[in-house]
């Protein structure tokens, strides 16, 4: 075994991608991602590499010119980028999360639209729930998009909208009471909205403002900001899957995926957390030996390397799952919740390898030790993931009185 995370009965061709980006990624990102997040600096060089290599459209199927590979390959480069720079790998999610809902759940018109610039990168997704009053009550939202003719006017404001600046379609989801009565369940009277705009910050259109980037602990580098809608006019045609009220089940979809994406950027840190502690703790010497020859070291090697092959094998159940055609939320949510928190833990134990050192800012470990803890919350808190997984057990082991 050269590394930990292999993943058997992979193609020849997955293989091939795989060694592609690993070798990007050990390039372009390692050498200079801690220099780029300190200074929380976006990695376009990084980003205009990955359009070269097709990662943009990883996903997108090729008639639309995109490689049309499976979500296992997609989450395998985004454990790969990862491993290299967490945020590079959120910038790709949130692309992928919107070109995955266009594909499952877009017109034919709409894909034909936006398919092909997404595949080669020329137009960026991201995608839009949260809202600063709520978290993951998704059900709770306020904005709301109401019919004026041939347009939707859409007001509110929104929350944590990875690639907020940079992106130019944004994937909005919003309260829509056109053709839903009073009482109606709230996830049924909710649309999602396609919204174009220009790249940048402040009013990228009119009605659409989208404000200076949030200022994070960590995950650095990637764009994350609010958007506000006020009086923001688009067309009807842009209601993804034209029609109204089927946003919620749309979004979660999409989300269902991103978990699997999360879950493999928690076993890239993870991973590259590891290779940072067993490296450093062949080399520090206490006690006249390598401090990797101490008992207590190896036993927290031990642990790390096991919750590494753990998340990385619950990842590629759940991803299988999904492209099977099966409903993988079960599998989705227990990958995102123990990767997530093998993640904190494997990272907490390297910065712990790493003693004083890991304190400084001079060392690689510092950066993941701030960047792991955005996986606890994102796609869904550890409580949120929790409920998932119960809800779903109780339906598959229901008691037989």
């Amino acid at each position: 075994m050269n590394r930990l995370a292999q993943t058997a009965g992979l193609t020849d061709i997955q293989r091939e991608i795989l060694a592609t980006v690993r070798d990007f990624v050990d390039k372009e990102i390692l050498p200079v991602a801690t220099e780029l997040e300190h200074r929380d600096e976006y990695p376009t060089q990084i980003v205009d590499g990955l359009k070269e290599l097709g990662l943009f459209g990883l996903m997108i199927p090729e008639e639309y010119g995109g490689l049309g590979e499976s979500l296992l390959t997609y989450a395998l480069c985004v454990e790969e980028i990862a491993r290299g720079w967490m945020s590079v790998s959120g910038i790709i999610n949130t692309h992928f999360i919107v070109a995955y809902m266009l594909k499952r759940h877009g017109t034919e018109e709409q894909r034909a639209t936006f398919l092909p610039r997404m595949a080669a990168g020329e137009v960026r997704g991201a995608f839009s729930m949260s809202e600063p009053g709520l978290g993951s009550d998704v059900a709770a939202i306020t904005s709301k998009g109401i019919r004026d003719g041939d347009s939707y006017v859409l007001n509110g404001q929104k929350m944590w909208l990875t690639n907020g600046g940079t992106s130019s379609l944004v994937a909005v989801l919003c309260r829509s009471d056109e053709g839903h009565p009073e009482g109606t369940a709230p996830h049924r009277s909710m649309t999602t909205f396609l919204v174009e705009k220009e790249p940048g910050f402040g009013e990228v259109r009119p009605g659409l403002t989208i404000p200076g980037k949030i200022d994070k602990m960590g995950y650095k580098g990637v764009d994350t900001t609010e958007l506000i809608m006020d009086g923001l006019r688009i067309p009807a045609n842009r209601v993804l899957g034209g029609s109204t009220g089927r946003g919620f089940y749309q979004m979660m979809d999409g989300v269902e995926v991103g978990r699997v994406n999360v879950a493999a950027r928690g076993c890239g840190v993870a991973q590259r957390a590891f290779e940072l502690g067993v490296s450093y703790a062949q080399q520090r010497h206490t006690f006249g030996k390598p401090i990797a020859q101490h008992q207590a070291i190896q036993f927290k090697l031990a642990e790390m390397a096991t919750k590494v092959e753990a998340a990385h094998a619950m990842m590629v159940n759940a991803a299988r799952k999904k492209d099977s055609g099966e409903r993988n939320d079960l599998e989705a949510g227990m990958a995102k919740y123990l990767a997530s928190e093998y993640c904190k833990e494997v990272v907490e134990d390297a910065f712990r390898i790493h003693g004083g050192y890991g304190f400084s800012k001079e060392y690689e470990i510092e950066r993941l030790y701030r960047e792991a803890p955005m996986l606890l919350i994102g796609e869904g808190t550890a409580e949120i993931q929790k409920m998932i997984i119960g809800r779903r057990l109780l339906e598959e082991y229901r008691f037989q009185g």
